[in-house]
């Protein structure tokens, strides 16, 4: 089992993907805003990070920023947001457009989380 981050202001769209990775046997912790979200991913271990744009404080980029700046930096980050135009890609691995596909993003997740424990030939 590995473990996804998600930091979202929005109760309905941590809820909804809280449920969907529990069915789908991913662990998943809940930080409701940039700031806590950094202080989690510093305090604990997670596989991959999903973060929104548009928050109060800390936005989606600068948590992005910062984990990439952190003694983690290949830690997959994927950017959720109704605004994706705003995302810098270049800090991310995948971006989605809200509403998204909840598939595609558990195979984006998947396939994130596979690749960053591919060991090197």
């Amino acid at each position: 089992m590995y473990r996804v981050l998600i930091i979202d202001d929005e109760d309905d769209i941590c809820n909804l993907l809280l449920y969907a990775f529990s069915r789908n046997g991913i662990e998943a912790k809940i930080a409701t805003n940039g700031r806590e979200g950094l202080d989690c991913f510093n305090q604990e271990h997670f596989d991959l990070v999903i973060t929104d744009m548009l928050m109060p404080g800390v936005n989606g980029n600068n948590v992005a920023r910062q984990i990439r700046s952190s003694s983690r930096p290949e830690t997959p980050i994927i950017g959720i947001s109704a605004t994706a135009w705003l995302l810098d890609r270049n800090d991310f691995n995948a971006v989605f457009e809200k509403p998204m596909s909840i598939h595609a993003l558990l195979d984006k997740v998947k396939d994130l989380v596979m690749a960053s424990h591919e060991v090197p030939v």
